[in-house]
């Protein structure tokens, strides 16, 4: 399969998740194969909720934007100029693929196909719907897809290569069963921002979004702050105030109680708006309805600490205050070549 066709397949999965981003859904004559997928997919969509009651619709719609805008032809000839695509490896890839934000494993599967390799997929208990739909839907409209990928339930076997995704405690068994294959093995991650107190209103309404988006499920989602001393946390607080409808959502509700309750028992000094508590510690996994923060004296002495902590850091946030930091809400909007753990998967699944 040449390139040019799977690319146009995935143009036109973004098209089609692109009249899935906001209600009433609307569907585009354009789009192929929408008699057999448009309500079907509505209707996945009702159910998904009661599959995990962290995917909430508001929450779907932003991944389906983002997939829609990710899935262009600009995008796709940006991403995949910089590889040789002309030959197919064709080597099975087992994916163990995460779940705990809607359709968070699709890269790794989308970049599988696109190498010329197949996917082996062992999905998330937590996300069993979407990708499997969404692949069906690619296999429709390019039938050489079809055998280009197998879901399963069972344990992986008869592959070349293995791409995982899980915790720090799942990844030592991942290193164990697959350490002798061609691997990609991700674990725990968080993302973190850097502030100097001159941030905007808007930067720090754009930070709620980083902080809130998927509930702070994901590896991008910022759960650690690095302030300078004596720095005044009411502008944060004042940029999260706008996402206090989280309480709406009675699992959120049920972590910011416990999560509190946990802090005060152990006599922890909180920063808390009533809907989410920030506490000094130099940790960056934060539970959720929470944050750490950390004092700095210089951002030289942050700049070394990222650095040395790297392996622990999805992605930074700043006024351009330290190296390689992107900006304000965009945490949740990666583009196609920003990958996990800065590890290249398409240079990976071209070796192979």
């Amino acid at each position: 399969m040449i390139l040019e066709d799977k690319k146009k397949a995935f143009i036109q999965l973004g098209l089609f998740l692109k009249q899935f981003t906001a209600q009433p859904y609307k569907t585009n004559s354009t789009v192929l194969h929408n008699n057999d997928f448009f309500f079907e997919f509505s209707y996945l969509i009702d159910r998904l909720h009661d599959s995990n009651s962290w995917f909430k619709r508001n929450q779907l719609e932003f991944t389906f934007q983002s997939w829609s805008e990710a899935l262009t032809s600009e995008n796709l000839a940006k991403w995949l100029q910089a590889y040789d695509l002309k030959e197919e490896p064709l080597k099975t890839v087992g994916l163990i693929l995460a779940g705990n934000i809607p359709m968070v494993g699709f890269h790794d599967v989308l970049s599988v196909l696109l190498s010329g390799n197949k996917a082996l997929i062992k999905l998330s208990s937590n996300d069993t719907l979407l990708i499997p739909f969404i692949l069906k839907y690619v296999a429709t409209v390019e039938p050489r897809f079809a055998n280009r990928y197998q879901i399963t339930k069972e344990k992986l076997e008869n592959f070349d290569a293995v791409i995982a995704t899980g915790s720090d405690n799942t990844a030592r068994y991942f290193e164990y069963y697959f350490g002798k294959y061609p691997n990609i093995i991700r674990k725990n991650r968080n993302s973190v921002a850097v502030l100097n107190g001159q941030e905007s209103k808007e930067d720090m309404l754009a930070l709620g979004e980083d902080v809130f988006r998927y509930f702070g499920l994901g590896c991008r989602n910022v759960s650690k702050l690095f302030v300078p001393r004596g720095y005044v946390f009411d502008p944060f607080f004042e940029g999260l105030f706008v996402f206090k409808d989280v309480l709406d959502d009675d699992k959120y509700t049920n972590n910011y109680d416990y999560n509190k309750a946990v802090f005060l028992m152990s006599n922890f000094n909180l920063l808390d708006n009533g809907f989410f508590t920030i506490k000094e510690d130099t940790s960056y996994a934060s539970p959720i309805s929470s944050a750490f923060y950390e004092y700095y004296d210089s951002l030289d002495e942050v700049q070394e600490k990222l650095t040395n902590d790297a392996d622990k850091i999805q992605c930074v946030v700043s006024n351009n205050l330290v190296k390689d930091s992107i900006p304000f809400g965009s945490t949740q909007n990666p583009e196609l070549w920003d990958y996990a753990d800065n590890v290249d998967t398409m240079e990976f699944l071209l070796s192979l």
